[in-house]
């Protein structure tokens, strides 16, 4: 029995021997029943030679049976051999059995400073329908530490081993029950989910996905934990915890990553070689009893390593379980991804899953992909193995999604080829195309009239540009001389701005703005005025020499007041027209 990790192992070797007067062809294995239910895997062999020439044949059939005048309370398994066992005949047998959840710890909470101590329950007789000749035990403990465990005669610590027997002539369903309270403290990560997803492209790669749901099923945690503690002396105070875990991953394993919900998590490490690739990641916190985190690693392989042909059908030909050692998966999904147009499936699995079928669809899928799904409870690494996917493919189907991109490039080209060609505007003799010609007339009209106000704040500015070099310089005549100019100017442009005001008072498309345009022409009438009002004021005073600059200005200020209250008026009206 080896208690190294969480997973017990037993391996069992039977000397069996035929002593009845009638042929053989079956063995029974019992079970106590509260151990049955943690047996994850389960495996017989005839084994030849001794020594180091020792090996063993293959698997022999094994399946569950209900033999009759046997205890109920018991789980019966019967292994089938190579060949009926004559009467007076011997043979080797070695089974192997699995167990998960089948260690507890105790005490079941511990604080962060404690060692994690383990009881394990077992008999040290071998429990067997058959009469034993002699049996010997050894329990393989983790180190040689150890709190307690039965004693009964025959029993020898050693080590890190306890020896029970050897024990004669034990009589059928013997039982002698021992308990082994010890120090362990490795990992018990167990993944209460594992979904692995295994996507096949025939463009040479294999591309595969796990998520993981893991916790730590050991000892939990008491107590508050102390980061400081556990960095300083993390063997002393952090001995029940686990901070990472080793994936053995195929030798020519691409494109590795390891992430959570948060993102990538670059505290991993890849070392490979020509027959493996290691990736130890590390999560972001040490693995506590009780503790659960979840991640998501990747990789991608060549096809060529996994994808074999025989007899006209492809068959993928890659391992099952976890790639992490010693990790239970309570919860196992295997999902096989196919390219589209596969059919003709199936699936060889060395042990029993449960077997389904649903359709996935990705870039470029027109009836979505096949995929298998295979699961399995209680998996242990020992269901690492290979199974196979058979399926039959074209290799014109291969030629579907490239066709596709040439056909879809080639209509985009071609609608854009008639786009530009052709003639999308709207009739010319439907209303809302010539309400458009309207508006766009009016919105012509509008600029015009803009472009005419502007021009005349312009003549406007140089008029009091006049004044001001009249105080300059007192140049009366260059003062009337500029009044005249502005003058022939105005009257110009009052010209241009009437046949624009008509055609906004006639269109119904200008019957919004029209009211502002009124208001702005009467503003800027008004400001003219004020202006050759204040200018014919000046340039008396300036010729008739009767008045000083304090008492022109005094005289002007009304005006001015007004002008400059006017000016204001009008630029806020040329920003309303402006947006509107």
């Amino acid at each position: 029995i080896d208690l190294s990790s969480q997973v017990v192992r037993t391996v069992v070797s039977l000397k069996v021997e035929n002593n009845g007067p009638d042929s053989a062809s079956e063995i029974l294995l019992p079970f106590p029943e509260h151990v049955a239910k943690n047996l994850a895997f389960l495996e017989a062999s005839v084994s030849e030679g001794k020594g180091k020439t020792k090996g063993s044949s293959d698997s022999l059939p094994i399946k569950v049976v209900n033999p009759e005048g046997m205890p109920a309370t018991l789980s019966w398994y019967s292994v089938a051999l190579p060949k009926e066992l004559g009467k007076g005949g011997n043979l080797n047998l070695e089974v192997k059995a699995v167990y998960s959840h089948i260690l507890r710890p105790f005490p079941e909470k511990i604080t962060q400073a404690d060692i994690q101590l383990v009881a394990f329950q077992d008999g040290a007789h071998y429990l067997s329908p058959y009469a034993v000749k002699v049996q010997s035990l050894t329990v393989k403990l983790p180190e040689p530490k150890v709190e307690s465990y039965t004693k009964l005669g025959n029993t020898k610590f050693s080590g890190s081993e306890i020896k029970y027997g050897p024990y004669e002539n034990l009589p059928p369903f013997s039982y002698s029950p021992i308990v082994v309270h010890y120090v362990s403290n490795n990992p018990f990560a167990v993944a209460r989910n594992l979904v692995r997803e295994i996507e096949i492209s025939h463009w040479g790669n294999v591309q595969i996905t796990e998520n993981y749901d893991l916790v730590h099923a050991g000892a939990e945690i008491k107590g508050e934990f102390s980061r400081l503690d556990y960095q300083t002396r993390p063997h002393v105070r952090g001995a029940s915890a686990f901070r990472n875990l080793l994936a053995k991953l195929p030798p020519r394993a691409h494109s590795i990553y390891y992430r959570d919900e948060i993102g990538n998590i670059s505290t991993s490490n890849v070392y490979s070689d020509s027959a493996k690739t290691l990736l130890e990641i590390e999560p972001r916190y040490p693995m506590f009893g009780g503790w659960r985190t979840a991640f998501t690693i990747g990789y991608g392989l060549p096809l060529r390593d996994f994808l074999f042909q025989s007899e006209g059908k492809r068959f993928l030909n890659i391992s099952f379980g976890c790639p992490m050692s010693d990790v239970v998966v309570e919860n196992l999904t295997v999902k096989i991804v196919l390219p589209e147009g596969s059919n003709d499936i199936s699936v060889s699995v060395p042990f029993p899953v449960k077997q389904s079928q649903e359709t996935k669809f990705s870039h470029l899928d027109m009836v979505g992909r096949p995929v298998i799904v295979l699961e399995k409870i209680n998996s242990v690494p020992e269901h690492n193995q290979y199974f196979q996917v058979y399926y039959r493919f074209s290799n014109i189907s291969l030629l579907t999604e490239p066709l596709m991109l040439i056909f879809g490039f080639f209509l985009f080209f071609v609608a854009c080829v008639i786009y530009t060609h052709a003639d999308l505007t709207i009739s010319k003799s439907s209303a809302s195309y010539l309400a458009k010609l309207q508006w766009d007339e009016v919105q012509s009209t509008i600029q015009q009239f803009q472009s005419i106000m502007n021009r005349s704040l312009i003549v406007h500015d140089k008029l009091e540009a006049s004044l001001r070099d009249l105080s300059r310089t007192g140049d009366v005549q260059a003062c009337k001389a500029a009044r005249k100019a502005a003058d022939t100017l105005l009257k110009e442009l009052a010209k241009e701005v009437k046949p624009l005001l008509s055609f906004l008072q006639s269109s119904s498309q200008a019957a919004q703005i029209f009211p502002k345009v009124e208001e702005l022409v009467a503003k800027e009438r008004e400001l003219q005025e004020k202006l050759m009002l204040k200018h014919s004021t000046v340039v008396d005073a300036y010729e008739k020499k009767s008045s000083g600059g304090r008492d022109i200005e005094n005289r002007v200020a009304s005006v001015q007041q007004k002008i400059t209250l006017l000016r204001q008026e009008v630029d806020d009206l040329l920003e309303i027209i402006d947006e509107i």
